[in-house]
């Protein structure tokens, strides 16, 4: 069938000065929405605001920022701007660290979100005919009923296979001809791995040909490996629960950066620090504002994610914002002996050498009351080249390393297999100084 490139035409195809007309109408319409909302309403009290004070685009940075310690500190449900009887589902985070972030949604912003996902997936080229496989866990995380309402509203056949048991993966996406599958990277590459055990091609045995990507930070670089792997073309996805979950932003078939859909949200780019804005193409926090959200609407959240925006324009025709991949988050960064480091700078490095594997761990230890750094890498299957080249590996890996970090770390070649797997988001930094720093 012939389709149309676009889910949504009337959406997807605004010019710059039609998406903010639209932007500064949703927007004052959710701010004043919000005044429902006794957390929002004290807020504006205590900034003199009103909503009638919103009067252009700018004036958003008038609105105070939400923080995830906001959401901790209304627990479960003082941010809301509608009573619970119409409310019809809730998400919220683990809570590992003190009250989860809960999140309230109506029936209309479930089906926004749907739409949403909807048009990612239809963004990159799947279509009814496909079949969709669902790698992500159901229940609390969004991931799994994120994607799986998204793919329904698309029109898939899906299978919500949820995660874990790979060979059961692997066994559903030859047998049901799965086209479509969403995972995160790590796990994308264990089944590949799995894959290669039981003896199976994916580019012969398979009919993969999407790959969607996101929940954890990862390199181009392990983006294309995965592609090469699999036979896919892999699209990088950016979603949260405190927006909704995906669908916040996806990469087109450009693969040049995430659309960020604007008629849902505002996004601004501020330093960590100061902030202030940033100039386009300028690395800083992401922060976002919903303004198609009826049950809990968010204002100026502070995600805590680094990205950019990318400026120009992208060959799709799209003119809804671009944003980079994930650099990692303000509160995942390394310090060590001064030096700011993320983990996703290591990987690119590490993603550059093919005798290694794509499972690596970092490690932060102290050693004679210095702080040190160990990376820890798998080979590829079946590397069992002679120590003299290992040794010449290793050298050259940490030569790269300093290169790019300006620390020289230590590096550990190991055989496929001996880090842990998981089946959630991959752990990528275990830093034991805390821990050894107490015992002392």
């Amino acid at each position: 069938m012939n389709y149309s490139p676009y889910f949504n035409p009337e959406m997807e195809t605004l010019t710059r000065p039609e998406i903010e007309a639209l932007q500064l109408e949703r927007l004052q319409a959710t701010v004043k929405h919000c005044m429902n909302s006794p957390f929002y309403k004290k807020r504006f009290e205590e900034a003199n605001l009103k909503p009638e004070d919103i009067k252009t685009l700018d004036d958003l940075r008038r609105i105070p920022f939400t923080t995830k310690q906001d959401l901790r500190d209304t627990y479960p449900f003082g941010i809301r701007s509608v009573s619970l009887d119409k409310c019809v589902r809730l998400h919220s985070s683990s809570g590992t660290t003190g009250n989860p972030t809960v999140i309230l949604h109506t029936q209309k912003d479930l089906d926004e979100w749907a739409n949403a996902v909807a048009r990612c997936l239809w963004m990159v080229g799947a279509r009814p005919e496909d079949v969709f496989q669902n790698t992500s866990g159901y229940g609390m995380f969004t991931g799994g009923l994120g994607f799986q309402y998204g793919a329904e509203k698309l029109g898939m056949l899906t299978v919500p296979a949820a995660a874990g048991n790979s060979k059961r993966q692997i066994k559903f996406i030859t047998d049901f001809g799965t086209t479509v599958v969403h995972a995160i990277p790590s796990y994308a590459t264990r089944l590949y791995e799995v894959m290669q055990a039981e003896g199976i091609d994916p580019r012969k045995d398979t009919n993969l040909r999407i790959l969607a990507i996101g929940a954890e930070p990862h390199s181009d670089e392990q983006r294309k490996r995965i592609e090469e792997m699999l036979g896919v073309k892999a699209y990088n996805s950016f979603g949260m629960s405190e927006m909704c979950g995906p669908g916040v932003a996806f990469e087109c078939q450009e693969q040049n950066g995430m659309h960020i859909w604007e008629d849902y949200y505002i996004v601004e780019i501020v330093d960590p620090k100061t902030l202030e804005p940033v100039p386009d193409g300028e690395m800083g926090e992401l922060v976002l504002t919903t303004i198609n959200r009826e049950a809990m609407p968010l204002l100026r959240y502070r995600t805590r994610d680094l990205t950019r925006i990318i400026p120009g324009e992208c060959p799709c025709g799209r003119h809804h914002k671009r944003i980079d991949r994930m650099r990692g988050r303000s509160d995942d960064m390394i310090v060590l002996k001064g030096v700011n480091i993320f983990p996703i700078q290591i990987e690119q490095i590490l993603m550059q050498y093919k005798e290694l594997g794509s499972n690596y761990l970092i490690t932060l230890d102290t050693e004679e009351s210095n702080d040190a750094m160990t990376v820890n890498v798998e080979l590829t299957q079946g590397f069992t080249d002679n120590i003299i080249t290992l040794q010449r590996l290793q050298q050259n890996i940490a030569r790269s390393l300093h290169d790019e970090i300006l620390l020289t770390p230590h590096v550990k070649l190991l055989p496929q297999g001996t880090l842990p797997q998981s089946e959630g988001k991959a752990v990528r930094v275990l830093d034991r100084r805390a821990f050894l720093n107490d015992k002392k």
